[in-house]
């Protein structure tokens, strides 16, 4: 048990912190690159929109023409648009969220 004890504290010494944490400010045109990708997001959710939109098209077609794969295509795309609207929606807190957590960690 001590030899356990004592190998533990040997690799504890090894572990080197780097002292890296984010900072606002560091460089150039963070602003910009803000802008940027917020924008992106804004073309993803206008982009899903017009999925969500096709897949209910598809599952309305599908049901009433009688065709059972159209149905669940258009079914499928519906869930995979609303998926990725909670992801595109979620995706500050969830990136906050594990960035928080990643500090936790010794």
């Amino acid at each position: 048990m001590s030899s356990l004890i004592l190998a533990a504290e040997a690799v504890s010494h090894l572990a080197y912190d780097p002292g890296v944490a984010p900072a606002e400010g560091g460089l150039p045109g963070l602003s910009v690159l803000k802008q940027v990708v917020s924008s992106i997001n804004l073309f993803a959710v206008i982009a899903t929109v017009g999925a969500m939109c096709v897949a209910g098209v598809v599952w309305a077609w599908g049901h009433h023409s009688g065709s059972h794969g159209a149905e669940q295509k258009g079914k499928q795309g519906a869930m995979v648009a609303g998926g990725v609207a909670l992801l595109l929606g979620a995706a500050n807190g969830l990136v906050a969220f594990f960035s928080a957590l990643g500090t936790q960690v010794k």
